[in-house]
Formats: structure tokens, sequence, C-alpha cells
């Protein structure tokens, strides 16, 4: 492995500072193509329209989330375009080659509204950026509602989760948002679903739900066991406009995107946050999002991590041990840091492979594994995409996650295969019977009304004049936003967080231009530690402008 030393430059007491960071680029851990396709194809029925690009063209197809199941890979195809023919699909773990056909999940009649047949009360899709799978073999599909989201954003249907169980594929749970965590604008694009307090006789169904909303920035919060939702956003969770403009080698492409990244430090109780548009990496508490809509005039303590060489939109977490993975767009590489330890990595770096990492996954179910979806989404967006290359892939890298253990208590969801068997292309086991395009309907039941599901409506719940969230009711609605001037928190009790709360230009003005990080052998990751600095650290200040947001 080779090593060398790093030079990170952090700001201090309004001096320029260094300190040398270990971080450590190697050729020990092998990078795994699992799957790779030119263009995405689909098992279209025999009468449906697939010559037509109004249904399916090829070329505004783009993957932008992954899920790895026991037998199954789950693809998720927002409607960014049009010309989307599903927008989950799934692709056997025994399939052998590159550019294996894509089989609509659970099967075409969830995704009429590719043929605009759908009405919005039936059990289906529109368009779904990301997925989860939880412990309880249960796929959580968070479909936006939003069609041609990059073309004309036509708002097809309220956002809402559909919940299958993976051993039946069917839907049962269905939870519509109220329209009080839904704005005009709003696109969920992501989700953690978290177990940390789920009891196992409640098969799941008592979660927490973090959801984030990338063109009207927040994070909607879901509680499965009492069906309450509430939202809640902070001034980090929007685009930066000095990072609107990308670069993916010679591409560039401007996109201003908020929160979309997450990920999910389960023993900490942290969810990890980025938008698109920027250069940091910030953080929140989980208890902080559980405690309920913020009261009016105070501020979510979203913390700042770090900054990164460059803007990235995929990011992952070990399931044990704190290291988070990101890909920062002009690296073309993935890259960890563990915050308790700081010690930062450059896994992988491959100019070809990694153009614009849309989803990082650390599944239990595949042991150390990192998954990482690439789609050269901006050779999609920018329309010049050369269909004779690999444009989306599937890659894999053993050895980086720590399994928290937590499938152990749920054995009797357990496959009864071997589990060390799945990985990669090696799905070979005699018991295992791989899933047909087409499976048989029960006697009665008609292909054009899939069965019925649990339906939820949650409540909305809001909190005004400072009444504590505990007491639980109908509040007055009032600003569910965490915009606020208050700055009353003390020094975190983990020195390697700072708040960002109206933070200021790195470096100030009097300091000059922002460094540049990545080029010619410079850190492509600062983390925001230094056990001497004090909590302000010339990144908080009070602002001068009182200003409530009114939503």
């Amino acid at each position: 492995m080779h090593r060398w030393s790093l030079v990170a430059v952090l700001l201090c007491s309004g001096v320029l500072c260094a300190y040398v960071s270990r971080c450590q680029a190697d050729g020990s851990h092998k990078m795994e193509v699992v799957k790779q396709w030119n263009l995405l194809n689909y098992n279209f029925p025999w009468d449906y329209p697939a010559a037509s690009k109004e249904f399916y063209n090829p070329e505004n197809v783009v993957a932008t989330g992954l899920e790895v199941g026991y037998d199954r890979i789950f693809i998720a195809t927002p409607r960014l375009f049009s010309g989307v023919p599903a927008t989950v699909s799934s692709i056997p773990r025994g399939t052998n080659g590159d550019s294996p056909v894509l089989q609509a999940y659970p099967d075409w009649t969830h995704h009429r509204a590719a043929t605009k047949e759908y009405n919005c009360s039936d059990i289906g899709l529109v368009s779904v950026y990301r997925l989860r799978i939880d412990s309880c073999n249960r796929l959580w599909a968070l479909d936006a509602g939003v069609s041609r989201s990059l073309e004309d954003f036509e708002v097809t249907c309220p956002p809402k989760i559909l919940v299958y169980d993976l051993h039946t594929d069917q839907v049962v749970r269905r939870i519509d948002f109220p329209p009080e965590v839904v704005r005009r604008e709003s696109l969920y694009t992501n989700l953690i679903v978290d177990e940390t307090t789920s009891r196992p006789e409640n098969n799941c169904d008592d979660v927490f739900v973090y959801i984030t909303d990338t063109v009207a920035p927040g994070i909607v919060v879901y509680d499965s066991g009492k069906d309450l939702t509430w939202r809640v956003s902070h001034p980090a969770m929007y685009p930066d406009p000095d990072f609107a403009e990308s670069s993916i080698l010679e591409h560039r492409f401007t996109l201003m995107d908020g929160i979309v990244g997450l990920a999910f430090d389960m023993e900490a109780g942290i969810v990890y946050f980025q938008p698109l548009a920027t250069d940091r990496i910030f953080s929140v508490t989980t208890a902080a999002l559980r405690a309920g809509p913020l009261p009016f005039g105070k501020d979510l303590p979203v913390k700042l991590v770090g900054r990164k060489s460059s803007q990235g939109i995929g990011l992952g977490a070990s399931p044990r041990g704190g290291t988070i993975f990101y890909s920062p767009l002009s690296e073309t590489a993935v890259a960890s840091w563990n915050p308790r330890t700081n010690e930062h990595q450059i896994l992988v770096q491959d100019q070809e492979k990694i153009q614009f990492a849309a989803d990082l996954r650390t599944p239990d179910r595949d042991g150390t594994a990192l998954y990482v979806l690439t789609s050269k989404f901006h050779r999609f967006f920018l329309k010049n995409l050369d269909a004779n290359e690999f444009n989306t892939r599937i890659l894999r890298i053993d050895g980086v996650a720590i399994p928290s253990g937590q499938l152990a208590t749920q054995s009797h969801l357990r496959p009864t295969i071997p589990y060390d068997t799945l990985h990669g292309n090696a799905y070979y086991h005699p018991s295992v019977v791989l899933p047909v395009p087409y499976k048989p309907l029960p006697p009665g039941q008609s292909i054009a009304l899939p069965p019925a599901a649990t339906t939820s409506n949650p409540v909305s719940v809001f909190n005004s004049q400072n009444m504590p969230f505990g007491h639980h009711g109908l509040f007055t609605k009032q600003s569910t936003f965490g915009h606020s001037t208050i700055l009353g928190q003390g020094k975190p009790s983990q020195p390697f967080f700072s708040l960002n709360n109206g933070e200021k230009s790195f470096p100030p003005s009097s300091i000059g231009s922002r460094p540049q990080y990545g080029a010619s052998g410079a850190p492509i990751f600062v983390p925001k530690i230094n056990q001497n600095f004090n909590d302000l650290n010339l990144l908080r200040y009070r602002k001068s402008v009182n200003a409530t947001a009114v939503h």
C-alpha cells in the first residue's frame, strides 16, 4: 500500500494554518464491475409501445438509485425526462455478463404512468430516485410523483412511499404525505430507514424515515409507528451558487440541487447530508430530527463535518465503525473518512468507471462490501451521450464496511441459502430459484387491480408558541423551517464537528479566494477538526437581519 501525507489547510483565528493528516491511497481495494450497460433496456410486454420515443427513449433513462437484496439488485430510474418506461426495476443476481435486461418491479401494472393511464389513487409508481431495504426484507420505494423533472417538472401525483414485501412482491403499506410537508416545487429524492429503536415484534412498522426534499430543501421525518410526519430545514440544505457548475473530466454542467446525499451512522445516531451544489458535508443527530417540528425561532442543530475537493451526490456510511464514503465528482474516485479516527483513504480511482457516483450502498446483506452506482448523468444531461460506451455501472468494493449484525436478530426473515455465496455474479446455489418476469396470479385476482395495501395518511405535526412537541396533537401551523438567528448552543461534545449557522464565506474576504483542493496531490477532503480551535473558528456569526421564513 502506497502512503503519503496530505497537507490540509484550515482556518484558525484568521490565520491560515496547516496540519498534516494521514491519507492512504492504495491498490489493496479491488473494484469489481458487477454489471454495466451502454443503455438500459427492459423486458417489455409484447403489446407495449416500445418503439415510441415518448414511451421509451433509452438515452433518457438514467439510473440514480441502487439497492442490493438477497437474490436481486434493484435500480431506480426516475422520470427526469420523457421516455422512461419503468421507474423501479430489478435484475437477478445470478445473471452472467453485461447489460442484463431490466425487469419492471414488481410488474408492469405498477408503471402505468409511462402510458399516461395512471390514477394517483392506484397502487403504482411515478418517479423513484432512491430505494431502501429494511431488515424485515421489505423494499421502501420513495415516489417523488414528479414527471420530467429536468424538462417541464410536471407534478403528476403527490409524493408517497410504497413498501413491498420482497417475499411476495406485494405492497404491504402505502404512505401518502400530507400537504403540510409538501411544497409546490418539492422533489423527494432520498431516504433513510432508521431501525435503531425498532422492536422485532413490530416487523419494521415502527421505524423512523428521513426523506430529502431537494428542490424545496428540507428533511421530512416520518414516524411510522405513530403515523406522524413533520418537516425541518436549514440553510445548509440549500445549494451554494458558488458551486452551481460541476465538472467531470472535460464536461461541465450547471445544476442547482439542494440536499440529496444521505448517509446514516446508526451507532452514533448521526445523519450526514450534502446538497449537490456544495463542497461541504454536514450532519445532524437523529435525536434532533426525531424531536418534532422546531419551535418558532429555534434553529436545527446542523454541524459542519468538512470540505471536499468538489461537489458530490452519493454518500454512504459503514453500518458500524463510523466510516463515511463519498465521491467528489471532479476526482472520479471513491474515498472514505472516519470522524472518530480521522483516517482518510482514497479507496479507488478510475476516470472511466467512476463518473458521477449517484448512490453508495453498504447493505448488511453483503458483509463488508460497498456498492457504487455510476451513471454518467452529466452526459445524459448535456445530451452528448455516446451510446457505444458503457454509461451505467454497478461497482463493488469489498472489505471497507463493517456489518451491523442486525440481521442476526431477524433470523426468521433470512433466506435458507448460505449468505456468503451472495456477491458479484456468484449466485449459483442450487436451492435458489431465480425470479421470472411474470408470475402467475392467484385465482380471482385481476392484473389491472393490484392487491390492496395498508394505506397510511400520516398526521402532519406542527409546533406553535414554543409548545413542547411531547404533547402530541394537531398544532396550529407556524413556520416549519429551521431558519433562525439564535446561536445559543454551546461547544459540541465532539470537537470534529462545528455548527454551521449562517456560515461566512471560506475563507473571509480578508484572507483571499477559496483554496483549491484535489489538484496536484492536494487533499480531496478537509475535515473540520482541531482540538485547539474554539467553537466558532470564524465559521459562525450572528446574522445582522432577523428573517422569518414563511411557508
